[in-house]
């Protein structure tokens, strides 16, 4: 029998594909999660029951969160990725990770496939399959779901058919959880009108009393909570989530092109990745120059456009990544944020590397570093261009 890795999470989708590739195509089924903070031990438990009565050959469990930061996560911080200046790449993100890790499994175990259960509609579908044609270019990859264009309906009628008992009932909602963020698609985000209403959050509001809490960084990294140093930043953004989220905080609905040309809406509960993207983002406008911002501005957008399509693997993104970690070398300060239901509000930083130094003066007063007369004749040479073509072209 030959092996195939088979991406797994125990949804309807996956669940017929482990079936589907033992009992039809004669496959030894090895079903994988690839853990990116989205599953409690209850949830991996029940999952792994389940995989055990479809008849797979093993189930294994990789657990990945920290090569998930490391990898991924710290460059969408430095580089403050929000796709169309709103998303924080919670589920693309996550899925190229998945991949990566995934397709070097099953290289491991020398599976002969890998399988995954995206449809044809989607984004994901492109991802997990660019990823696994590099790193593993010689294994079958096998999409049932894609492949035989089946509907939910289909997959529930064939799984019962064979005596797999679960629950067929579609939730009103779908929810991707991962630490960066929680994606939610409903019946609202097939539309371009409507949103989701409060029941749809996975996380309920409970706090309304405004807080103030404290966001420490080094070197652009967040390695302190309100005073409270983490050795594993991984800690730091658990933290933040778990204060953050009960105000509401980080809901939003995300537009965007989908890779194969279509537009699409999702919900997202993100309330770590947005105020510490954002708090990273005000940090650095005050210990960067206006340069290094306009260029990191610029490739970032790229880096998470590239990212978000699945090119992950693409050697450009090795380069800007050394790119934003060279940036981070004074990004190191503390961030003062105000959380209250529904919104936060940066209040101010505090950093030995703040470039709004009062010893080299005070907007708006006199600076310390020139007088009037040097900026009368900076300002003369600094327009003498534009001054030039209108004296020329004054006639039309």
């Amino acid at each position: 029998m030959k092996k195939v890795v088979l991406a797994y999470s125990g949804g309807l989708d996956t669940t017929f594909c482990a079936l589907h590739l033992t009992k039809d195509l004669g496959y030894e089924v090895h079903a994988v999660i690839v853990n990116t903070g989205g599953f409690s031990k209850e949830e991996l438990a029940t999952i792994e029951a389940r995989a055990k009565t479809l008849g797979v050959a093993s189930f294994h469990i990789l657990e990945v969160l920290d090569t998930y930061y490391q990898e991924v996560i710290k460059f969408l911080v430095f580089g403050n990725v929000l796709k169309n200046a709103t998303y924080p790449l919670s589920v693309s993100a996550e899925r190229i990770l998945q991949a990566k890790s995934l397709a070097e499994y099953a290289k491991s175990i020398g599976a002969k496939a890998v399988a995954h259960g995206s449809t044809g509609a989607g984004n994901d579908q492109v991802r997990f399959d660019m990823i696994f044609q590099t790193i593993v270019p010689d294994i079958e990859i096998i999409t049932p779901i894609r492949d035989l264009k089946l509907s939910r309906q289909e997959e529930i009628e064939y799984l019962k058919k064979h005596g797999v008992s679960m629950n067929f009932e579609k939730a009103a909602y779908s929810i991707n959880k991962g630490i960066w963020g929680t994606s939610v698609g409903g019946k609202e985000t097939l539309t371009s009108s409507e949103f989701l209403p409060e029941e749809a959050w996975p996380t309920q509001v409970t706090e309304t009393s405004p807080k103030e809490i404290k966001l420490t960084f080094v070197k652009g990294e967040l390695k302190g909570v309100d005073g409270v140093v983490f050795e594993n930043p991984v800690d730091a953004i658990q933290k933040v989530q778990a204060m953050a989220a009960p105000y509401g905080i980080g809901r939003d609905i995300h537009v965007g092109d989908t890779i194969i040309g279509i537009k699409g809406r999702v919900g997202f509960e993100a309330a770590a990745p947005i105020i510490i993207i954002k708090g990273h983002q005000l940090l650095e406008k005050h210990t960067l120059t206006k340069w290094q911002m306009f260029w990191k501005n610029q490739l970032s957008e790229f880096y998470g456009n590239h990212l978000h399509e699945g090119h992950y693997l693409d050697p450009v993104m090795r380069n800007l990544e050394a790119f934003l970690e060279d940036t981070q070398k004074y990004v190191t300060g503390d961030v003062r944020v105000l959380l209250q239901p529904y919104r936060f509000t940066l209040l101010g930083i505090k950093s030995d590397h703040d470039l709004m130094s009062s010893k080299f003066g005070s907007y708006g007063e006199m600076n310390k570093g020139y007088t009037g007369e040097d900026v009368k004749g900076f300002t003369r040479i600094l327009g003498n261009q534009t001054s030039i073509f209108h004296k020329v072209n004054s006639h039309d």
